[in-house]
């Protein structure tokens, strides 16, 4: 049977917990799409300088795991003499900075990549309609190609928006009590892992339909335009001469 007093009982410590984990998530999915924005720009760039560097970065966060990553920054930085003697080293001492940088350049890895797609779609007819106009390149950027962009990417950045919340759970491997570890603090405490863990799930599912209702929403906002037009194959009716 399904303990509902000790699920009542530990509500509080869940709202704390739930409070973190989209603390850190807002955090991180800001910074992170204002890093992802001039990135991707320099990763379809024709010059090898911008896009090299920038795939380069892209290839290595996207092949580790999230975690090696927070390991590196928390731990691993802390072994170098220079750091530990540097103004930056409060910071680095910090599990909420390493876990923000660690989720931010994961995070901005996957949105400069979605970007970048994005704007490789842009149509030739749209480019080819600003430069008639006259426009400089920054203003083609702006005013059409990445308006353009964002929009085509908002499915894709949508399931990262999912991605994101997910992972703040791995935070708690850096001391961070969010959702996650607030679950297994009340497992350890009760031994009711059915009440524990069930009831994380359920906040875990409960933002993920929400953010998905709201990329929903801001698609069928936006990308109208895009969907196809249903003909009507309907048959005429004749009329008689």
């Amino acid at each position: 049977m399904i303990d509902w007093a000790l699920i009542a009982e530990s509500l509080p410590a869940y709202w704390k917990g739930l409070q973190v984990s989209l603390i850190l998530m807002a955090i991180c999915v800001s910074a992170s799409f204002l890093l992802s924005v001039p990135l991707a720009i320099a990763r379809v760039s024709p010059n090898p300088w911008l896009a090299k560097p920038v795939f380069l970065y892209t290839y290595v966060i996207r092949g580790t795991p999230l975690l090696v990553q927070l390991y590196m920054i928390y731990f691993g930085l802390a072994q170098f003499e220079w750091l530990r003697e540097s103004a930056a080293w409060p910071l680095f001492r910090n599990a909420w900075f390493c876990a923000w940088l660690a989720f931010a350049l994961n995070s901005t890895a996957y949105t400069t990549e979605i970007l970048a797609g994005a704007l490789r779609q842009t149509p030739n007819g749209e480019l080819e309609a600003a430069r008639s106009l006259g426009l400089s390149t920054a203003s083609i950027y702006r005013r059409i190609l990445l308006p353009s962009a964002i929009r085509r990417a908002l499915p894709q950045y949508g399931n990262e928006l999912v991605m994101v919340m997910h992972a703040t759970s791995i935070a708690s491997a850096v001391t961070i009590v969010e959702l996650t570890r607030t679950a297994r603090d009340v497992y350890y405490n009760s031994l009711a892992p059915l009440e524990a863990f069930g009831m994380v799930a359920v906040f875990y599912f409960v933002i993920t339909f929400t953010l998905v209702g709201i990329v929903k929403l801001l698609e069928g906002r936006f990308l109208k335009h895009l969907r196809p037009k249903s003909a009507d194959t309907r048959p005429t009716e004749m009329t008689p001469a």
